[in-house]
């Protein structure tokens, strides 16, 4: 099975615009897996357009915490979605134990609803879950201590870098806890500015890669100032070139 797949949230406006015609040239570009973001919102068009263009949806973002769980599950069987990872909570409910450990409890809860559904639950960091330490050590670190067995953590490894932390190493002490990873690039700027390509800026994506062998990739641009679909295609090529 192909470990590469794409956010769809790379291509929100073309998604946005015109779903068939956009998975269509994710495809033609040489991905089988895409992540859909907004799961619930967007079911109706991925339950047949994912089929359509010889696309699966392994992994999924969805907003866990405070919603109806029972809709964003229910979307995440009819199109396919094995994982279903919150991708977002806000900055400040990572500057104390407390509040890690409430989200911690969230989730938890949640993947007890999950299982119900065969689904599994994880979590997708930004900067401040590492720029935040807690006792010598990361926010995202103590959090994800305080996560069921059964939870996994889908590591964005541009944002890690971003917020300080040595992401192969990161990976490395994370584990089998890893069952993603989010590879993109750039100068590491916490706005989303100057994103480029995989292999063209400062995250060191070969040790990212050889970190977390067995982890899924999930091709992401919060932002590009180029053709989208170029830059997807250039991080797609190297993804897939020699000894990665």
């Amino acid at each position: 099975m192909s470990t590469i797949s794409v956010q769809l949230y790379s291509v929100r406006e073309a998604f946005a615009a015109d779903p068939a015609d956009t998975l269509a040239r994710l495809a033609r570009i040489g991905f089988t897996q895409v992540e859909p973001y907004g799961l619930a919102e967007n079911a109706d068009v991925l339950r047949t357009a994912l089929a359509d263009h010889g696309l699966t949806a392994p992994t999924a973002h969805a907003k866990l915490i405070g919603v109806d769980q029972e809709e964003v599950f229910a979307a995440a069987s009819a199109c396919g979605v094995g994982v279903v990872i919150d991708p977002f909570t806000p900055p400040e409910q990572w500057a104390s134990e407390a509040d890690i450990a409430a989200t911690a409890a969230a989730l938890n809860d949640a993947a007890k609803k999950a299982a119900g559904h065969g689904i599994t639950v994880g979590y997708h960091n930004h900067w401040w879950e590492l720029s935040n330490a807690i006792g010598g050590r990361s926010a995202l670190e103590v959090f994800v201590d305080q996560l069921d067995p059964e939870l996994v953590v889908e590591v964005d490894t541009y944002w890690a870098a971003a917020g300080g932390a040595d992401a192969p190493a990161l990976l490395g002490r994370l584990g089998t806890r890893v069952h993603a990873l989010h590879i993109k690039d750039g100068d590491l700027a916490r706005d989303a500015s100057g994103q480029v390509p995989a292999g063209q800026g400062r995250v060191p994506v070969a040790e990212v890669l050889a970190a977390a062998p067995a982890a899924l990739r999930v091709v992401e641009f919060d932002a590009y100032d180029g053709d989208i679909f170029d830059g997807l295609a250039a991080s797609y090529a190297y993804l897939t070139g020699p000894r990665r």
